[in-house]
Formats: structure tokens, C-alpha cells, sequence
């Protein structure tokens, strides 16, 4: 049964059983009349007390009402059956903003568009995230006065979050609009050093607003069109900074044609770019190329980049040269030089081979071996200079699909770098699947995250059996906290014996000291207890001050030393 129960005394966890039963079949009768009320009285209750396992049968009996087929749905998705989840979101999202805005986010997730129409119903219902994710997703299409617009349809003084998305939609349309004003004005100039200033300005401007495509593709349309007319104007660092923008939204090709007409046009820049992007797609041959051309032509970024380029590959002479053509005066230039001079007295001989693999490795990928993609991409994106896990995860994927636990986590990472939350948290969940005791614990602490405390200490169990020494400390303190002592106290023992040098140290020789002690062990644990107590600030400061799940869950440690020390004498 799963709650704090270090501080209750016997007969506890069976009392605590009965209450569960009672609130369970309270739940599942209030569904049957149609007491809405009682069925949320009761699901809150059985969430609040962690019981999740016990309740999913009464949720599964009571899954008529919203409110308890939206919870179901929300732990069968925490818990990985996506299927299901939105199998029970659909049954009421006609009826239910809440599992409509389920849905939504569930579409929205493996990218469906059908999560737009399920956003925009549960807005007309009242629901304020829907009403916000809709808007979003109408900003995203570049409507951002539409989107303005939806919000502050019987928006609130309490709509706080409304407000928020408001302001932001209106200043980047505030601010587009300002490119395009300054743009006309640098049109009707009279003199063409005042039009060339007044171009360039707004040319910053729209590039300072740039990585805005990102979250809003759906305004590269004007974008495109202000760096074609400052370009036009005859600016043609604009046709660089059009590049970039496509290559934003994925459009490489188009980027590439544009940077190939300002190279011809002798921008310097353009070429350093053609580098940049051959080198963010693992083409070191193609990047040394473009880098040399622009550093040729004294383009300093360029001359850094080849450096590195040159660094990386323990490519010591040229490297060196390279830096020394950047300049001494740059403040990095002395010490890259020092690093270099220190190399030149150790065995490369590691790395040079793994240079020196790349073609054959890259030649096997290109011949369909998945293994040979994912050796290539995470060889790449391990060292190679500016490279971005956005161009390499597809070499990787295909192994990360076919099973191979290395490239599933390496995915995992990916989409952490790239800021993709659930495909992050679904190649973790792949990895610990596939039996990696790390992601065990990512699995466990995400478990923690949404309050199944009960799931998080199967993953932590089984990261523990692998000796996960963090999974072990985890696993016992779940344990130590509803009461299971004697299952706890080996992990515990381990974690406290074994942790010296871990950041889990102190919190687990209070854990530790807490199951010695509901063991009967006081006199062991009394020590234990009074050095957590005395020092559990130290511990609070690894945590949010506002998790409030987690400090009502965390025992007192100061109450339980002096019952330990009480104990110990008796």
C-alpha cells in the first residue's frame, strides 16, 4: 500500500487498505448514478495517497464518468499505453473539455493534426489550456493578430496565461511590422547611404527575429519576402540571412542556391555558411572546402571553424596555422596554441583511427547497415565541430528502432538537446525496456514527476538489480517511505555504504537511518537520524522549494531521531 508510513504505527498499512477499498467502491457506484462530484472527491483522494495500482480497476468500473476515464487515461499514457489512453480520452471528448485537451495533447504528440480540432473544442467548452494551445497553433500558421484575437475573446482579469501569449503575439507582429516599415522608408530614400543604413537595420532586426520560425514556420512567407526586398536593395548579407531562415524551417536546397548566389556575388560570408551547413550534416570534406575558400578571403568565423575542424581530426600543423592567421590579439587564440603544443607529446592514435574510419563506416551506412548509421552519426555528432543532432538523428534512428539499446539512447539524448520532451521520454522508455539500467532511472524519476510513485519504484527496482547505485538509493527511499523497511534496508545499506562520494549521500543516511529504526535497529539508527536531521538543509537546497508532493512525503527526520535515541536507551 503505498503511503508515508514511517511515523504510523501498527496496524496502519491495513487500515489504510480498508480506506482504499471504501473510497474505490465509493467512486465506482457514485459513476454508476451519475454523482459526478463523488467520483472526483474520490479519484483525487486515491491519487493523493498514490494509490494507483489499486485504483485502475475502480477507474476501469467507473470509466462512464469523464473525470475518472480522463485520470485512467492520463496514468495507462504515463505508463506507456498510448493506445488506450486515447482510446478513453475519445470516449469523451465530445462531452468533456478535460479529455478533449487529453486528446489534443496526445495528437499533438505523434504530430497528428487532427490535435488542432480537439484544441479548438475544448476552447469553445471553457478549457483555458485548449483556448491556449489553440491560439498557438494559429500563431505557429503565422495568423498572430488572429491569434491575438481568439485569445482575448472573453478573456479574464485571471487568465493570467492568456495575457502572457497575448503580448508575445503582438509584439513579433509589432515588430515584423516595423522591418516592413523601415524597409518602404529605405525604398524612398533619397540618398543610397541613408537607404543602405536604413536596410541594414531592418535586415538585424529580422534576423534577431529568426529563430522565431521555429516555434511560427508559418510566417517564413514574410520573412522571405523582407530579406528578398533588402537584398534587392542591394544588401546582400540579406541573401545569407534568407538562407538561414530557410534552413530554419528545413528547406536546405532553397538555402543552398541562395548561398551559392552570394558566393558569386563575392560575399565571403555566404561561403563560411556553405561550410557551417556542410559540417552540421556530418560533410567534413565538403566543409573543409567551403571553410578554406572563406578563410582565404580573411573571414575570421571561417578561420576558427577550419582550426577546429583541423583540432578535431589532430590535424596539429594546420590547426595551428589556422588559429595563428585568427590572430594572437583574440583572447582564445594563446590558449587553443598552448593545447596544441601540449598535444603534440601524446598518442593520437585512437582518434586518428577513428578519422580515418569514417569514409569505410560512412560507406557501410550508405550500403543499408543500420549499426555502420548509427556508428557514423554518433561518431559525428560525438566530436565533429558545430554539429547539430538535428541533422544526425536520422542516421541513428533506424537502429534505434530495430532494437539496439546504444542508438535508443543516443535518441533519447538527441531529442533532449533538440527540446522534444516526449520523444525524448519515449526513447528512454525504449532503452530501459531494452534492459539500461540509466534509463531505468529516467523512467523512474518520470514516474516521480507525475506522481505514480508506485511505477517509479518497479523502474528503480530494476535499474537497482543491474546496481545502479543511484537506482538503488531511489528504489529504498520509495520503499523506506511506505513503509517497507525490510525490503528497504539492503538498498539503503548499499546506497549509505557505497555513496561517499554521491550527491544522495546525506538524504540516504536519513533514509538508511529511518528503515534501521522501524526495524527495531534504533541504536544504530539514532546516529544516522540526528546527522540527517541536523543537516537536512543541505538536502533541501537539491530541491524545488514549491514540490509540494515531495515535502509532505519526506518524513521528519528530527522527530524520528529523537524516537530512535528514546528507543535506544529504553
Amino acid at each position: 500500500m503505498w503511503l508515508v508510513l514511517a511515523s504510523l504505527g501498527p496496524g496502519s498499512i491495513s487500515d489504510m487498505s480498508d480506506k482504499v477499498i471504501q473510497w474505490g467502491e465509493e467512486l465506482a457506484a457514485a459513476a454508476s448514478s451519475g454523482d459526478a462530484e463523488t467520483v472526483r472527491r474520490r479519484t483525487d483522494a486515491l491519487v493523493s495517497a498514490g494509490c494507483i495500482d489499486e485504483a485502475i480497476p475502480y477507474w476501469q468500473r467507473a470509466s462512464s464518468d469523464a473525470y475518472a476515464a480522463y485520470t485512467l487515461a492520463r496514468y495507462r499514457k504515463i505508463r506507456g499505453d498510448r493506445a488506450d489512453a486515447e482510446r478513453l480520452y475519445r470516449a469523451h471528448a465530445e462531452s468533456d473539455a478535460g479529455c478533449a485537451y487529453g486528446l489534443a495533447v496526445l495528437l499533438q504528440e505523434d504530430r497528428d493534426r487532427e490535435a488542432g480540432e480537439w484544441f479548438r473544442r475544448g476552447a469553445e467548452r471553457g478549457h483555458l489550456e485548449c483556448k491556449i494551445e489553440a491560439a498557438k497553433l494559429l500563431a505557429a500558421e503565422g495568423k498572430l493578430t488572429e491569434a491575438a484575437a481568439f485569445l482575448m475573446a472573453g478573456a479574464e482579469l485571471g487568465d493570467v496565461g492568456v495575457f502572457r501569449w497575448v503580448r508575445e503575439f503582438e509584439a513579433l507582429r509589432s515588430e515584423l511590422d516595423w522591418v516592413a516599415q523601415e524597409l518602404a522608408a529605405a525604398t524612398s530614400a533619397a540618398d543610397n547611404a541613408d537607404a543602405a543604413d536604413t536596410a541594414d537595420e531592418a535586415r538585424r532586426k529580422l534576423n534577431e527575429l529568426r529563430p522565431q520560425l521555429r516555434n511560427y514556420p508559418g510566417l517564413l512567407a514574410e520573412f522571405e519576402e523582407h530579406y528578398r526586398w533588402a537584398a534587392e536593395l542591394g544588401n546582400v548579407a540579406a541573401l545569407a540571412d534568407h538562407a538561414l531562415a530557410l534552413d530554419e524551417c528545413g528547406e536546405y536546397e532553397e538555402a543552398r542556391e541562395l548561398l551559392l548566389r552570394a558566393r558569386e556575388l563575392g560575399y565571403s560570408g555566404a561561403t563560411y555558411l556553405l561550410g557551417l551547413f556542410e559540417e552540421q550534416r556530418g560533410e567534413l570534406a565538403a566543409a573543409e572546402h567551403w571553410y578554406t575558400e572563406a578563410a582565404n578571403a580573411d573571414h575570421e568565423s571561417a578561420q576558427w571553424n577550419l582550426a577546429t575542424l583541423y583540432l578535431r581530426q589532430r590535424r596539429l600543423d594546420e590547426a595551428a596555422h589556422w588559429y595563428e592567421r585568427v590572430g594572437l590579439d583574440d583572447d582564445d587564440v594563446p590558449g587553443k596554441l598552448a593545447a596544441i603544443e601540449t598535444m603534440r607529446g601524446q598518442d593520437h592514435s585512437v582518434r586518428l583511427a577513428s578519422v580515418a574510419s569514417l569514409p569505410g563506416v560512412r560507406a557501410r551506412a550508405e550500403s543499408g547497415d543500420d549499426r555502420a548509421r548509427f556508428e557514423y552519426g554518433a561518431m559525428m555528432w560525438g566530436w565533429a565541430a558545430g554539429l547539430s543532432a538535428r541533422h544526425m538523428i536520422e542516421w541513428i534512428r533506424p537502429a534505434a528502432e530495430a532494437g539496439d539499446v546504444e542508438a535508443a539512447r543516443t535518441m533519447a539524448k538527441m531529442n533532449e538537446e533538440l527540446g522534444r520532451p516526449y520523444l525524448r521520454d519515449h526513447w528512454w522508455r525504449r532503452t530501459a525496456e531494452l534492459g539500461e539500467p540509466a534509463a531505468g532511472v529516467e523512467m523512474g524519476m518520470l514516474s516521480e514527476h507525475h506522481h505514480d510513485w508506485q511505477e517509479a519504484e518497479r523502474w528503480y527496482e530494476r535499474a537497482a538489480a543491474h546496481g545502479n547505485g543511484l537506482a538503488q538509493f531511489f528504489a529504498g527511499k520509495l520503499k523506506a517511505q511506505r513503509g517497507a523497511f525490510a525490503e528497504a534496508e539492503p538498498l539503503l545499506k548499499r546506497a549509505y555504504q557505497e555513496g561517499a562520494e554521491r550527491d544522495y549521500l546525506l538524504e540516504a543516511t536519513g533514509y538508511y537511518g529511518l528503515v534501521l529504526h522501524g526495524l527495531g535497529r534504533s541504536a544504530e539508527a539514532a546516529p544516522l537520524l540526528r546527522t540527517a536531521a541536523d543537516r537536512w538543509k543541505e538536502v533541501e537546497r537539491r530541491y524545488r522549494r514549491d514540490d509540494l508532493a515531495r515535502r509532505s512525503r519526506t518524513p521528519d527526520f528530527a522527530a524520528a531521531a529523537e524516537a530512535a535515541a528514546s528507543a535506544a536507551v529504553q
